[in-house]
């Protein structure tokens, strides 16, 4: 090789490092992709949600990048890079991976409370924008700048929980006095828990039963004989899918009918049907949004997933819808710009009209403005919203009335 070579492969090197480098910078201009990252459990016990909710979040991106993708930067489109993130105990890696290795403008997920705790440590030391739909108060308790959360509170989701229960049983004239509560001891059913017994105490009912089990059990045998020999007269489960299919079936199939009232999570999603069949029928839970208020997006993740449109697909889908217009406001893919944008968007269109809030809006410390938990119940193979009255489709069918 002679000099000149040597020169010109020397320059080569220089231009290919300065070309590498700029390529990993957030940019103010013109992007042909810009990359939002999705922690979610695409495996595990919670797959059927991580499945769902990743449905709701492509539904949104799909239709955002055949309107043009982001205008201000010239059509950019969006990109998903998704991190399967089964337990809490590997979200931190994960995040971080997105972040470092695929330089994210912003990460989604996850509705499982402890990984998205254990994400948003990562997210907010490196200033990146985290939406989520998961319930736990801790999230945006924190004083954290980064996190921000489109669902109720864990709290207020358990308030109403109890709340709009207590108001259907007077509806139906079934006085109530007496309470169960089951919950998984994760951030989620600990959170949830706290609204219901602050419910319960504000009403003067008695929780008779307060019992916190293992994420993942395989006998309900033991939770629901107690619930039986309690004289509770509505019983309160918070828990995921195979929790939830295994409370019910036990209930059922002990001919134990008083009125369960869900606390979302495993009670709102098609696999919760599939599971149980006639058993599902009239079972009750509290929701963050339902498919029947939001006909032609609901009709439009029909057509494309074959299944009712969930409340978290609904949730995740404006979420990520924000997020998306967040990067269109900021004109950049600057994490710190897009954070910023999104402190500040009310968003109103497309997905977010179909959550009860109508808007996706958030408040100082990343909380959603205006989130309200409604009341659904299992009808054949549909959730119908039975309450609050303004927001409700059906009148709910209560299975508690004195004989």
């Amino acid at each position: 090789m002679n000099t000149s070579t040597k020169k010109m492969s020397r320059a080569s090197l220089v231009a290919a490092a300065l070309s590498t480098a700029f390529a990993f910078a957030p940019v103010a201009q013109a992007a042909n992709v810009v990359k939002l990252g999705v922690i979610l459990p695409m495996s595990g016990p919670n797959a059927a949600f991580g499945n769902t909710s990743l449905n709701g979040i492509k539904l949104a991106v799909d239709e955002f990048n055949a309107k043009g993708g982001v205008k201000s930067l010239g059509g950019a489109k969006i990109e998903l890079v998704v991190a399967d993130i089964p337990q809490p105990n590997a979200a931190a890696a994960a995040t971080q991976r997105l972040i470092s290795q695929e330089r994210v403008s912003g990460v989604i997920g996850s509705f499982v409370s402890s990984v998205t705790i254990a994400a948003s440590e990562v997210t907010e030391r490196a200033g990146v924008p985290l939406i989520t739909f998961a319930f736990a108060d801790e999230i945006t308790g924190r004083g954290y700048k980064n996190v921000f959360q489109v669902s109720p509170k864990g709290s207020a989701m358990g308030r109403a929980q109890f709340d709009h229960a207590l108001a259907l049983s007077k509806q139906a004239g079934v006085p109530v006095k007496k309470i169960a509560i089951l919950y998984e001891d994760t951030a989620y059913g600990t959170a949830q828990a706290k609204g219901l017994r602050e419910g319960a105490k504000a009403a003067g009912v008695e929780v008779v039963i307060d019992e916190a089990y293992p994420l993942g059990i395989t006998d309900a045998t033991p939770l629901v004989n107690k619930v039986r020999g309690s004289g509770a007269q509505m019983v309160f489960p918070v828990s995921y899918l195979n929790d939830s299919l295994l409370i019910i079936r036990t209930m059922r199939q002990q001919n134990l009918n008083v009125p369960t009232i869900g606390g979302a999570a495993g009670y709102i999603i098609p696999d919760f049907k599939k599971g149980l069949g006639e058993y599902a029928e009239n079972v009750l839970s509290i929701s963050s949004a339902n498919y029947d208020m939001a006909k032609s997006i609901s009709d439009r993740y029909k057509a494309k997933y074959g299944a009712f449109m969930p409340h978290d697909a609904l949730i995740f889908g404006a979420a990520t819808e924000a997020m998306m217009h967040a990067v269109d406001q900021a004109k950049s893919d600057d994490p710190a710009k897009v954070r910023e944008a999104l402190s500040k968007i009310k968003y109103c269109d497309g997905i977010a009209k179909g959550i009860p809030a109508g808007c996706v809006q958030f408040d100082q410390a990343g909380a959603g403005v205006g989130a309200k938990p409604i009341m659904v119940q299992w009808r054949g193979n549909d959730l119908v919203t039975v309450y609050p009255s303004e927001l409700a489709k059906s009148k709910a069918i209560w299975s508690g009335k004195s004989k």
